[in-house]
């Protein structure tokens, strides 16, 4: 069947061997055969020559077809070829220190399977007859050729650095393509026991088609090949897709004999082995064991070191910055180790700044231990003596080797327990990792400890920091509450002020109708402000409600009132209708601790007076006397901050929360004083000019 002509397979194969006559020929223009020979570059060559012979021959095969068998033979050599290619490539790599190590699989593999290929080729001559039966081991072995170049194609795109990756791509996309079509050709040919015309007939126009995307990276960069290298993390999928490919083709090959002897019943069966084959597959693939199993063989056997310390580092740092909240933080410092050695649990105990016990603070796929460990007992004494990760399988074995240690009860009751990794923050303790058994046997050796230790001393950092942020947090909670507390004891003192005046008049004036209304009215007055101030204090806020249209005036009235009552005169220079937005009670506070001020700072006839008015699109207050005043050194540095006062009895709270609600309403505040001549402080206020008649009788009448 493959031996008759038609006419689509010859314009293919020609436009095939056309096409790669043009590569070999533009790529032996680069020089790759001058001194220093570039060996992967000859490999390139080479296969392109034979890509070139092998389409040629098929041409000339549909009409002399004994020249299939050559042809064939041609096919065989440039996967051949191909392989050389990948293979010089990781040896280049690794002599020039790129790379750790060559995979030892991939030389044998690269020539064992091109030279059974030519094995079952020869065997197979005589089915290539149009009356015999089909090639069955030829095509298996043709399908094994195109999974190893599979798997070479996709190891070498996996290592491409950055820099390489612009030329070196298009390569890789060519070559998958070739292979993966000839897998698709032979698969189906073993599973339907025969080629399929229709996809032999286009192959050589799928490699023609190919092969411009080969020669983009030839011309792209002549350094990309310099830059590939090898990693574990490519050799483990590697493996796993060369196994995957070896395990599909042995079901194919059952398949087939299934098929072929199971007579009626024969396709039936096939059906069912290939999707039963299948589910397994994907099972084995989900199985976090077997990876497990399989990352640790690969690494005992295919490497010189266990782990890629740069992999595993970046790795362990992802994990332990990706916590989504920030109790998280021990639980991803346990998955972290866990990775490291496949292991599925374990805790964390830590030990609090306060405290000379450790307790557990963390689990994962362990009980919670309500036990404490002292900071004194054998098993931690033995840590900080000796500073080692504990291997309790070992201790079990042997406990003379760890000085005949006492394990506490609750990790005797631990049968899963596997690890102890100390986590040392400079020369201190600050908790251990209890590890869980791994998802299969690993043996501890010095690499294992080594990595344990430096990951411990990482991820106690991670807890120093989380145990500082906890304790700064509660810091600032306590912080927050005492300058609320500050603020209210300072209210408290002048509503006591203002109560204390009151009694003191009193005695006095106890009989004066004016005096008793006056007095009822200040008892209201206090009593709600006292409300105000245990809301604040309980809901950790500032007084709440909307900020509304204020009327100056009428604040400055009210003060004058209240200073009127000590028998002291607060002089008034009021523009009438100035308003501003906020809220009356805190901006008769304001206002008042200034007048307040003032009056301390002067003693009658000393003048204090309060001015309003308007200063273009603000509200302008100012609060002057001809008092003591104060220095300038302490106006600049000290009058606007908590707890600085000039006064014996003050608190320094009043000034600082007037400049933070002026800052608030968006005002600004300004101080002239001069030590014994007086003060005057100036607030801006953002002004409201669009107030109704209405507004201002509703401001008038209340």
């Amino acid at each position: 069947m493959i031996g008759t002509y038609n006419a689509l397979m010859a314009w293919g194969f020609g436009a095939a061997s056309l096409a790669y006559a043009a590569l070999a020929l533009l790529v032996a223009r680069q020089g790759y055969f001058r001194p220093p020979v570039n060996r992967p570059g000859l490999a390139i060559m080479l296969a392109a020559l034979l890509t070139t012979t092998w389409a040629g021959l098929s041409l000339l095969a549909q009409s002399v077809p004994v020249l299939w068998m050559w042809a064939a033979v041609a096919d065989v050599c440039r996967y051949a070829a191909w392989f050389a290619f990948v293979v010089y490539l990781f040896r280049a790599s690794a002599e020039q220190g790129r790379s750790p190590e060559t995979a030892r699989w991939m030389v044998p593999m690269a020539v064992a399977l091109p030279v059974l290929s030519l094995l079952s080729l020869v065997v197979s001559a005589f089915w290539m007859q149009p009356a015999s039966g089909a090639p069955v081991g030829l095509f298996l072995t043709m399908m094994l050729l195109s999974v190893l170049g599979l798997v070479l194609v996709e190891q070498l795109f996996r290592n491409l650095p950055e820099d390489a990756l612009w030329s070196a791509k298009p390569i890789c996309l060519g070559l998958a393509g070739t292979f993966l079509f000839d897998l698709y050709l032979y698969s189906q040919a073993v599973l339907f026991n025969g080629i399929d015309q229709d996809a032999w007939n286009i192959r050589g126009i799928v490699h023609a088609a190919l092969m411009p995307l080969l020669l983009l990276s030839t011309t792209r960069h002549r350094n990309w090949i310099a830059k590939i290298r090898v990693s574990r993390k490519v050799v483990f999928h590697s493996a796993t897709l060369l196994m995957a490919g070896g395990y599909l083709m042995f079901i194919a090959g059952v398949g087939y004999y299934v098929r072929y002897f199971g007579s009626d019943w024969g396709r039936a069966l096939q059906l069912a082995l290939v999707f039963l084959a299948l589910v397994f597959l994907i099972a084995l693939a989900l199985s976090r064991s077997f990876r497990a199993r399989l990352r640790v063989t690969l690494g005992k056997h295919f490497f010189s070191y266990r782990y890629d310390y740069r992999e595993e580092w970046l790795k362990f740092t992802q994990t332990l910055s990706s916590q989504s909240a920030p109790g998280e933080t021990g639980l991803n410092v346990i998955r972290g180790l866990a990775d490291m050695l496949e292991s599925p649990a374990g805790m964390l105990w830590l030990r609090r700044p306060d405290e000379k016990m450790y307790r557990q603070v963390a689990r994962w796929n362990l009980p919670q231990i309500s036990q404490t460990e002292p900071v004194d007992s054998p098993l931690l004494a033995f840590m900080q003596r000796s500073g080692w990760v504990v291997n309790l399988e070992e201790y079990r074995n042997a406990p003379e080797r760890y000085d005949n240690l006492t394990l506490p009860e609750w990790l005797q009751g631990q049968p899963q327990a596997w690890l102890l990794v100390p986590l040392w923050l400079g020369q201190d303790l600050l908790g251990f990792v209890v590890l869980g058994s791994p998802r299969t046997r690993m043996d501890v050796n010095w690499e294992v400890t080594d990595l344990l230790k430096t990951a411990g001393r990482q991820a106690a950092s991670f807890l120093a920091q989380m145990q500082s942020t906890e304790a700064l947090l509660e810091a600032r909670k306590f912080e927050a509450f005492s300058r609320m507390s500050a603020f209210v004891v300072h209210d408290l003192k002048n509503i006591v002020t203002q109560l204390s005046l009151m009694v003191k008049n009193a005695k006095r004036l106890s009989h004066n109708p004016e005096f008793q209304a006056d007095m009822l009215m200040t008892v209201e007055n206090s009593l709600e402000r006292m409300r105000q101030l245990m809301l604040q204090l309980r809901e950790g806020a500032a007084p709440g409600g909307a900020a509304v249209g204020v009327d100056l005036g009428q604040v400055a009235k009210g003060l004058a009132a209240s200073v009127a009552r000590r028998g002291r005169e607060l002089e008034l220079d009021i523009q009438p209708r100035v308003a501003t937005r906020g809220h009356e009670e805190r901006l008769e506070r304001v206002m008042g601790h200034l007048v307040n001020n003032a009056l301390d700072a002067t003693e009658s006839p000393q003048r204090v007076w309060l001015k309003i008015d308007r200063f273009g699109s603000h509200a302008r207050v100012e609060v002057g006397d001809n008092g003591m005043g104060m220095s300038e050194s302490f106006v600049q540095e000290r009058l606007f901050k908590p707890f600085q006062t000039t006064k014996e009895a003050g608190m320094g709270i009043g000034a600082y929360e007037s400049f933070q609600y002026v800052q608030e309403l968006g005002g600004k505040v300004k101080v002239d004083s001069k030590e014994g001549e007086g003060t005057v402080v100036t607030l801006l206020l953002p002004l409201i000019e669009s107030f109704h008649e209405s507004d201002w009788h509703q401001m008038g009448e209340a």
